[in-house]
């Protein structure tokens, strides 16, 4: 027995789209191929590697872990909302380029967005920096040049001075190395 297509509307980086979509397909999916928005990332297909986070209503979620059905009547962001009309940068991408916050860039867009869903918040903890980021797989770059990235594009110091020794703990911990 086959399942109906179900009508979806949800605003996606500002823009009204309506769809008629598969009740199982997921959220990552109809973003990257239905919408043509590739800087969503699927990484591992079960929330562990954070590369598909968006914004959904202002909270970081996992793309890969909802369906397009959920998102009905909200308001999505992906990465491409960090590109102004003119096509600069927004302050988050212009502090991972500024302070080489990225490598490969995989995992990139999922952290940038949920640094995004800090940005709008009143006051910013040192600890949300560390959480929402710690949040995220990185293969490349060990996270001290995200975090710098991360306390710059925020403006947050997660921590002071140059205490190498404090990224390398966030980091193992982080990671479980």
């Amino acid at each position: 027995m086959a399942v109906a297509p179900i009508p979806i509307r949800l605003r996606v980086n500002g823009v009204e789209h309506e769809a008629v979509v598969p009740p199982r397909l997921l959220l990552s999916d109809y973003i990257r191929h239905d919408l043509k928005l590739t800087g969503t990332h699927v990484g591992c297909e079960h929330g562990v590697c954070g590369a598909c986070t968006i914004l959904l209503d202002d909270r970081a979620v996992r793309a890969c872990l909802m369906f397009a059905v959920q998102a009905d009547g909200c308001d999505l962001r992906t990465v491409e909302s960090l590109t102004r009309a003119d096509d600069s940068l927004t302050p988050i991408p212009l502090a991972f380029r500024d302070e080489h916050g990225l490598q490969c860039g995989f995992c990139t867009p999922g952290i940038m967005m949920s640094l995004a869903s800090l940005a709008g918040q009143p006051e910013i903890r040192p600890g949300d920096v560390v959480d929402a980021v710690a949040g995220h797989l990185c293969r490349c770059t060990g996270y001290r040049n995200i975090v710098r990235a991360a306390e710059r594009g925020l403006g947050v110091a997660v921590w002071t001075g140059n205490d190498v020794s404090t990224v390398d703990e966030f980091t193992s911990e982080s990671v479980g190395e």
